[in-house]
């Protein structure tokens, strides 16, 4: 076991009335060693600082963007090149983009209805926004953990305008199809007449596991959505992509909506330093997340606890799930416990219930992940289940 500096700020069982959703941060915040520190674990100072890598990117000494220009279009471009599209929209958040999106294939279709998984991101995360602000009535493919398959869209017993896939699809483990399987999708929404929306959040490290070039990749799709926060550290911003046409229309969309704002050029210079930055190396972290996947199974086994899942098996992604037989506040003390007396986060987020007994956390690989072996994650890991309360092991 590693001591760790002691710090002020932090919270420890002692604590009077310590909750684990202090300590849980705290101890991350604390930790020496960390798989990833996203943009929300770091001060403003740190954050701010990102800016300054701007200099080499863009001209800082251009006017600043008005309501969308300048600094704004040519992010827009940018995105437009990288997806292969003819255009691209710059919105402040994903959910207006999607939202946008659909709506104008609703008009030029005449079919409000979109097909998407049951765990797709509008069903789960945005408070039925589709059908409440947007008029889009969503219908379920398939509630099972894998991207819907031909068949069901082929199959699926009412018509709709749009088809949306996830990819990847997040809630179930970052998975995606095989190529084959997402080509064999989207011919099967063709022969149905309908479009095709990638909801591309993540798209950016999808490179690795299709074996194609982004731009392969959206050519598939009649638009597409991407984030610039989700992989790639900006202050945040997403990007709509697709024909030119579309694209002005989902402008006209972005105004209504309230995505018309003043000026936007801190979140376009970080998302243009990720662009730079970051998205080169996110096939770098793709390799290493199955690294570290096969090392926390063989790392739990040798603990002597040989059910572990890691799903995917081989992640797609850099990020994936574990899962583990235990109550949810079970694990949830004991990797904060762990992270306090190590000074080493090995499952820094929240642990979910899937069944009695049973919960899944993510684990997510970032550029302070490349620095741990398969030893250390295995070492990791004994550390971890060495703290498991023993009437529970």
């Amino acid at each position: 076991m590693t001591d760790t500096a002691e710090h002020d700020d932090q919270v420890t069982d002692d604590a009077p009335g310590a909750r684990l959703h202090e300590r849980r941060p705290a101890a991350h915040r604390n930790a020496r060693r960390v798989l990833s520190r996203f943009c929300f674990h770091r001060t403003l100072r740190e954050r701010l600082a990102v800016l300054e890598e701007a200099a080499d990117l863009h001209d800082l000494d251009e006017l600043s963007d008005v309501y969308g220009d300048g600094i704004v279009e040519a992010l827009e471009s940018k995105v437009a090149g990288l997806l292969g599209t003819e255009a691209a929209a710059f919105f402040p958040t994903g959910t207006m983009a999607q939202q946008v999106a659909l709506r104008c294939w609703a008009g030029r279709t005449g079919n409000a209805t979109v097909a998407l998984h049951a765990l797709s991101h509008p069903e789960v995360h945005e408070r039925n926004a589709f059908s409440e602000v947007g008029g889009l009535r969503p219908v379920r493919l398939t509630s099972e953990p894998r991207l819907p398959t031909a068949a069901e869209v082929r199959d699926f017993a009412e018509p709709f305008g749009a088809l949306m896939l996830e990819l990847p699809l997040r809630d179930a483990g970052y998975v995606l199809p095989a190529w084959e399987e997402l080509t064999e999708v989207v011919e099967a929404a063709r022969e149905r007449d309908a479009v095709v929306h990638f909801d591309g959040a993540r798209l950016w490290e999808s490179t690795v596991h299709f074996g194609r070039p982004l731009e392969e990749i959206a050519s598939l799709a009649d638009s597409v959505y991407v984030s610039f926060y989700k992989s790639l550290e900006a202050f945040g911003g997403a990007a709509l992509a697709g024909p030119t046409e579309l694209v002005e229309e989902a402008k006209t969309w972005r105004h209504r909506y309230g995505g018309m704002v003043f000026q936007q050029f801190p979140t376009v210079l970080s998302a243009l330093v990720g662009l730079e930055r970051q998205l080169p190396r996110l096939p770098e972290y793709v390799a290493h997340a199955r690294v570290v996947a096969a090392a926390l199974r063989d790392g739990f086994a040798a603990a002597g606890m040989p059910w572990v899942r890691v799903h995917p098996e081989v992640p797609h992604t850099h990020d994936f799930q574990v899962w583990l037989p235990f109550e949810p506040d079970v694990l949830t003390e004991t990797a904060a416990r762990t992270a306090e007396e190590t000074g080493v986060v090995l499952f820094g987020g929240s642990w979910d219930r899937g069944g009695p007994g049973l919960a899944s956390t993510e684990v997510h690989v970032r550029a302070e992940a490349l620095e741990w072996t398969a030893e250390d994650v295995k070492a990791a890991a004994a550390e971890f289940v060495a703290r498991l309360p023993e009437q529970v092991r």
